[in-house]
């Protein structure tokens, strides 16, 4: 049988969620059965595994009355594909470091990063974001569609919260609140009614006694409008800005792959301006199309400018 080592890491990689080192120790455990003679032991081992590093999922079922407020998805993105400054990736790249190793941080007393604020205009990568945090740490993705939550369960919001933290504390996941300054505002505005300063006032409890092994976001287009009681309640809030030049150039580059021509990206980078992350990639989607009908297997610099420039017009008008 596996020895008392591998079982002790097992156990390890299992709860601090490192699905790559519980795979490896895996097969190792399989390896070590097939020299004891245990072919058949060891052959049911590695089918275990690579079943479930292909097919595996934990979609839960939802109660019916939250199965309309929260989209659950299993993303397999990587942080190598958000395109953000090196600051803002050297900071997600702690926050997941701190998540795998958040035993080792917890036998001193203190909690890792899991509470985070992300702010910026649209289109910069905040949904793709918790995308990525979830793909590193291979947990499922659950968004939390805060606006409907605010127009359909007017009167109950606070309620329906209260059943989402508790969604959130028995199912370990990354959960995203999109669009949370519908929630988030701060409390006295001129056109606040009493019912949003219930909702606002149950989120900053549940936020700040949740004690889960959840990964929790909020995204927001309006930082400004945000109540300053939120931003200590969050363990760490980035700020997202619209790509600059070599944000762009490697945007294109990573969007357009084989079908980028012969030209410098750089000379068209220097043509565009205040356009998002989600703008320039689907430009880059829209020559492409182009290019794929028109019988060909390279994106002219032309039809590139041109796509991106068709882009700039939807703002200007």
């Amino acid at each position: 049988m596996a020895t008392a080592e591998q079982i002790k890491s097992l156990l390890r990689s299992h709860f601090d969620n490192d699905s790559e080192r519980f795979f490896t120790i895996s097969l190792q455990v399989a390896a070590h059965e097939a020299r004891q003679g245990h072919v058949a032991l060891a052959e049911e081992i590695k089918l275990l595994v690579e079943k479930n590093k292909v097919h595996g999922s934990r979609v839960i079922t939802l109660q019916p009355d939250l199965s309309d407020l929260i989209l659950q998805n299993e993303p397999d993105t990587r942080l190598p594909e958000l395109i953000v400054s090196d600051s803002i990736k050297a900071r997600i790249s702690r926050l997941l470091n701190e998540y795998r190793q958040r035993t080792k941080i917890q036998q001193f007393g203190l909690e890792n990063r899991r509470k985070l604020l992300i702010s910026g205009p649209p289109g910069t990568g905040k949904t793709l974001t918790a995308s990525v945090i979830a793909g590193e740490l291979n947990l499922p993705l659950f968004t939390i569609l805060v606006d409907k939550l605010i127009t359909k369960y007017m009167g109950e919001t606070a309620a329906k919260l209260r059943q989402i933290f508790e969604v959130i504390a028995r199912q370990k996941g990354v959960y995203l609140f999109d669009e949370f300054d519908a929630i988030g505002a701060e409390r006295g505005r001129e056109n606040e009614v009493g019912e949003m300063r219930r909702v606002l006032n149950a989120f900053l409890q549940f936020i700040e006694h949740d004690k889960s092994d959840s990964f929790i976001i909020a995204a927001t287009n309006n930082p400004g409008i945000l109540d300053k009681a939120l931003f200590r309640r969050f363990d760490d809030v980035l700020y997202y800005n619209l790509p600059g030049k070599e944000q762009i150039v490697q945007l294109i580059k990573n969007r357009l792959g084989t079908f980028k021509g012969n030209y410098q990206i750089d000379k068209v980078a220097e043509e565009i301006h205040a356009l998002s992350h989600s703008d320039i990639c689907q430009a880059c989607d829209d020559a492409i199309k182009d290019a794929i009908l028109d019988g060909k297997n390279k994106v002219s610099k032309e039809t590139l400018l041109n796509m991106l420039k068709d882009r700039l017009d939807v703002y200007r008008h």
